[in-house]
C-alpha cells in the first residue's frame, strides 16, 4: 500500500507542474479518481481546467480526447454511431469522442439537453448502446466536465439527474498573485505540460482504485454519514436533498481520501473534508434561501455543526 501511496504524491506533484496554486483541488481531483468518480468543474474560462485535465492524463497514461461542446454538438458526436460500408457490405461502429480513458467534456453546459443525456448511460454503466448494440467503455473511464457559472450568455444548466452522475463539484478560481507570478515565470521558460511525466500505468491505476475501495468504514462512521445525509432531506431551507447516489459517493470519497493520507480506515475528518465537494450540487435551495441569500455551502457548513461526529476508539 506505502508504494502506492508514494505513487499518489508523485503524481500529484507531477500535475502542479502545469497547475500552479491549486495543489487543494488537484488533490481532490485525484480523490475522485481513485474513488471511480466523475468530476464536475464550475468555473470561468481561463483559470486552468483543460491544462489540469492534460496533466492527469499524462501523469496516469490514459488516453485522453476533449470535446468543445456547442450548440449544434450531436449525441452521436459524443457516443458515435454505426455507418453502411460500401466494402464489407454491413454497418460499421464509428467510434464517438467518448471512447478513451479521460474525457473533458468542456463547456458542457453549452450544449442541448439532448446531448448531455447522452453522457448518463457512459457515466453511469461505463458503455454506450447504439441501435440496440452496447459498447463497453474503456477501462479506466473518467469523465471530467466544465461549466460556465449559472448566468452566462447561452448556457443551459444540467438537468438534476445529470448533476447526480457526478461525483463531486469543483471551483478552482484565479490564482493568487505569488502563483500567478510564478505561472508567468513557467511559461516564458518551457511549455509546462511538456514536463509532466506518466507516474503509473492504466492498469496500476485501476490497482490504486481497488485499494481505495477496500478502505474500512467504521459502523459508526457509515452512521454518521447517513445524519448529515439525512439532515440534507429535511432542513427547512432545502427542497431538495442529497439522494442515495450521493450518499455512496460521500462513502467513496471518503475511503479515498483516507487512501491518500496512508490510512486503511475511514475517520469522521475524511467525511466533513468531502462532504461539501459531494453535497454542494445535489442541493437545490427553498426561494427564501435564496431571498436571504444565504449560500448551499452555508448550509452544509450548518449541517456539519449540527451532526456530532462519532468517538472512535482504537483498541
Amino acid at each position: 500500500m506505502q508504494k502506492y501511496i508514494e505513487k499518489a504524491q508523485r503524481i500529484m506533484d507531477e500535475v502542479q507542474k502545469a497547475v500552479i496554486g491549486k495543489d487543494f483541488i488537484i488533490e481532490k481531483v485525484l480523490t475522485a479518481i481513485l474513488a471511480k468518480g466523475h468530476i464536475l468543474i464550475e468555473d470561468i474560462p481561463g483559470v486552468g481546467k483543460t491544462t489540469m485535465a492534460l496533466a492527469f492524463s499524462k501523469a496516469l497514461d490514459l488516453e485522453y480526447h476533449r470535446m468543445q461542446f456547442t450548440p449544434d454538438v450531436l449525441p452521436s458526436d459524443v457516443v458515435g454511431f454505426y455507418a453502411y460500408k460500401p466494402g464489407s457490405g454491413r454497418k460499421e461502429y464509428e467510434p464517438g469522442s467518448i471512447m478513451c480513458n479521460l474525457f473533458l467534456a468542456d463547456e458542457i453546459n453549452r450544449t442541448s439537453s439532448k446531448t448531455q443525456s447522452a453522457l448518463l448511460e457512459a457515466m453511469e454503466e461505463g458503455g454506450v448502446t447504439i441501435d440496440s448494440i452496447t459498447k463497453k467503455l474503456p477501462s479506466p473511464f473518467i469523465v471530467i466536465a466544465t461549466q460556465n457559472p449559472i448566468g452566462s450568455v447561452g448556457t443551459q444548466m444540467l438537468p438534476e439527474s445529470q448533476l447526480d452522475r457526478f461525483m463531486v463539484r469543483l471551483c478552482m478560481g484565479y490564482p493568487d498573485i505569488k502563483s500567478e507570478v510564478e505561472m508567468l515565470k513557467g511559461r516564458h521558460r518551457k511549455e509546462p505540460l511538456k514536463e509532466v511525466n506518466c507516474v503509473v500505468s492504466a492498469e496500476e491505476l485501476i490497482e490504486m482504485q481497488q485499494m481505495a475501495q477496500e478502505v474500512f468504514i467504521h459502523d459508526a462512521i457509515y452512521q454518521y454519514m447517513a445524519r448529515i445525509i439525512g439532515k440534507t432531506r429535511e432542513h427547512e431551507l432545502i427542497s431538495l436533498g442529497v439522494s442515495p447516489r450521493g450518499t455512496i459517493a460521500l462513502a467513496n470519497m471518503a475511503k479515498a481520501q483516507a487512501f491518500l493520507k496512508g490510512r486503511s480506515y475511514v475517520i469522521p475528518d475524511d467525511v466533513t473534508e468531502v462532504f461539501p465537494d459531494v453535497a454542494a450540487h445535489r442541493i437545490l435551495l427553498k426561494p427564501k434561501a435564496r431571498v436571504g441569500q444565504i449560500t448551499v455551502e452555508e448550509i452544509i457548513e450548518d449541517i456539519i455543526r449540527q451532526v456530532a461526529q462519532p468517538r472512535l476508539v482504537s483498541r
